[in-house]
């Protein structure tokens, strides 16, 4: 897939005169999630409306999401909550989800071991993916070091693949073994969810994401990640296997132009950033930003309220 130069280009502001352009050109809508679909626990003025709206104009709807702290299941759960009953799992796409998926495509092996420096997510869709053998995950935030002279820390040999994500319970402990699964299991991957350096956990605040934690293993570690959540191609070419539909046809809506744009502009996608989450018009403006979505908009439901007029 060759993307598109996105330095070269203004965006516009969707409006009256190329909301209708924009969806009669779109066959699948990608959403993010955090600061685009809802803030922590409260849904989005508008997004419920304009997802029916959506659905009943026949398009189809995916939502992609790098926060890996929870499952597919989890998520279609926490939409059902908020009032947005007809998201189902297999329309999610989660970057917990994308980092089992990358070890299931490449094989592998089964008798490995996986250690997750992460939260329940991850560990939920590496069993759902039928791997065995998994350590780590929130249990391990209960754990302590002992420093002592001539303590060694003892870490299981068998472990072939570390994956790090979003982790509010990361400790000297998870650091520590994650280190030495990388630094002395010959061949252990070291698989990041993402590299979000901060997420909209709640509306008055952000909070450190995923990126906090890999960046810490990168620097006990001295190596790089593969990354499998956005802007990565893999979550992108994973994507286009379910779908089948051109890229050309899709648009990426989110709240951050390094992962949400950047992801759709590399596939080919139409993309749509709207100022509800991280980004701020004046972000998008900065001279310095060379990041620029095909529209913007203050939020979702502006898709809505433009088509309607």
């Amino acid at each position: 897939m060759e993307g598109n130069n996105a330095s070269s280009q203004t965006s516009s502001p969707l409006c009256l005169q190329n909301v209708e352009t924009l969806i009669n050109s779109v066959e699948a809508f990608l959403f993010d999630c955090d600061g685009v679909i809802w803030k922590g626990g409260k849904l989005i003025e508008g997004v419920k409306e304009t997802l029916e709206m959506l659905r009943s104009l026949g398009k189809k709807l995916v939502f992609v999401t790098n926060n890996s702290t929870k499952s597919r299941k989890q998520y279609a759960e926490k939409f059902h909550s908020l009032g947005i009953t007809t998201v189902s799992e297999e329309e999610i796409f989660s970057s917990s989800y994308a980092a089992a998926m990358y070890l299931k495509v490449n094989d592998f092996p089964r008798d490995k071991k996986i250690y997750a420096l992460g939260e329940g997510g991850i560990l939920e869709e590496l069993e759902l993916a039928g791997f065995k053998g998994l350590l780590g995950g929130p249990e391990d935030g209960r754990k302590n070091i002992q420093l002592k002279a001539n303590s060694r820390f003892e870490h299981d040999k068998d472990v072939g693949a570390v994956v790090v994500g979003d982790d509010q319970y990361i400790n000297y402990y998870k650091l520590q073994y994650a280190t030495l699964c990388i630094r002395e299991n010959p061949g252990c991957l070291f698989i990041a969810t993402n590299r979000d350096a901060v997420y909209t956990m709640f509306d008055s605040q952000e909070w450190p994401g995923a990126g906090c934690m890999v960046s810490a293993v990168c620097g006990s570690t001295q190596k790089e990640p593969i990354v499998v959540g956005k802007p990565s191609t893999f979550m992108m070419d994973f994507l286009l296997q379910k779908l089948q539909i051109d890229t050309s046809k899709m648009c990426m809506v989110g709240d951050r132009l390094d992962t949400d744009i950047l992801f759709g502009k590399n596939a080919g996608c139409k993309t749509l950033l709207v100022l509800s989450g991280v980004t701020s018009l004046s972000d998008l403006q900065d001279p310095s930003n060379n990041i620029k979505p095909d529209y913007y908009a203050s939020k979702v439901a502006d898709i809505l309220k433009f088509s309607r007029q």
